[in-house]
């Protein structure tokens, strides 16, 4: 059996860290010195090291770039009150990860290699994790197939790398979103569920012709008449009705997001009542139209909570009562924040900490 305790580390020479200004950090524009990288060969993964970031070897003819086996995940990594590193929800990342490559026809990861490959590369680069408020360590494992020829087929060869970088609050604002009436972002029987890259090429299009109407964001739907709520871009959603958080259930076409998870395991614990059921948009309107949607919001791994100002329905704006620190997005992040943080206790063992 392989081991994965020791990955061998070669030290980048000349640190990007001295260039950084991590008061004013942007989202994905800084990356820190090191990424581990595995390659998977012979029906194995072998070779995991961490080595100097830098650019890759790769030919025109890896399956990936034609046939779309390409696969990611994001996770966070935080400065802790006592100096230490935590690392959030490592299991739950790597079961959806499973997940989205057993989809794509692509190798399991052994999770031995994705947790300690983790743990070691933030503790290579323990200096890139921010301790400003609200910022962390952005950290991307990314898989993709490298199997090199023309022809359609399941690649027999794939790339495991994973990266990381200083990232600010992704929303820096509340969100406009609109409700998307046109265009899909996933069907039934497709690849929804999947956190693989073609689900973010294809719904490009949609974004772009909202941002230029004005909005931040789409709700994507199932298209039916009642418009079906499923999830937002970057993130699933949240309405507070009535004093009832609801967000649409999981399916085939919405992706289970970690930190949804975590928002329902912290409303059980406050005792918050959550429905998971299917939200359409006329309900929006009726409730926003009697006064009971006192709020919305996005929920995601680069986001965490995102509060949404205003909703666009078939033309129509629905302005939601303005976000404030009484808020219960606001709450919850607080909630979720201060557990990362070490500033409450770890009730759940979500928590992997890097000394």
């Amino acid at each position: 059996m392989t081991r994965y305790t020791e990955i061998p580390v070669l030290k980048n020479s000349g640190s990007s860290l001295p260039k950084v200004d991590f008061n004013q950090l942007e989202f994905g524009k800084y990356m820190s010195d090191h990424m581990l990288v595995a390659r998977y060969a012979d029906g194995r993964w072998q070779d995991a090291e961490i080595v100097p970031f830098g650019p890759i070897p790769m030919m025109p003819t890896i399956l990936a770039l034609h046939y779309g086996q390409s696969v990611f995940e994001g996770m966070k990594a935080f400065r802790m009150k006592d100096g230490k590193i935590s690392i959030f929800r490592i299991r739950k990342h790597y079961e959806r990860l499973q997940r989205t490559l057993h989809r794509m026809c692509m190798p399991d990861i052994p999770f031995e290699l994705f947790e300690e490959g983790l743990k070691q590369l933030v503790k290579t680069d323990a200096q890139w994790v921010p301790d400003q408020e609200g910022s962390s360590l952005y950290i991307r494992p990314l898989v993709f197939a490298t199997e090199e020829r023309f022809g359609v087929k399941i690649s027999d060869e794939y790339l495991l790398i994973i990266m990381s970088g200083p990232v600010p609050p992704f929303y820096p604002r509340p969100l406009r979103v609109k409700v998307e009436d046109r265009y899909s972002r996933a069907a039934k029987g497709g690849t929804g569920a999947a956190k693989c890259a073609g689900n973010y090429g294809g719904a490009f299009y949609a974004s772009k012709l909202a941002k230029e109407e004005g909005f931040d964001q789409v709700l994507w739907t199932d298209l039916s008449p009642e418009l079906r709520i499923e999830e937002s871009g970057t993130m699933n959603v949240f309405f507070l009705i009535g004093g009832r958080l609801i967000t649409p259930p999981l399916s085939e076409t919405i992706l289970e997001g970690v930190t949804r998870d975590s928002i329902l395991e912290i409303c059980k614990m406050e005792g918050i009542p959550v429905e998971e059921r299917s939200i359409t948009a006329g309900e929006i309107t009726e409730a926003h139209a009697s006064g009971t949607l006192t709020e919305a919001f996005g929920a995601g791994t680069a986001a965490v909570t995102a509060p949404i100002c205003s909703i666009g329905i078939r033309g129509r704006i629905i302005d939601l009562p303005a976000y404030s620190e009484s808020s219960l997005c606001n709450r919850l992040q607080k909630i979720m924040n201060a557990m990362k943080k070490g500033e409450q206790p770890d009730v759940f063992s979500w928590n992997t900490i890097v000394s």
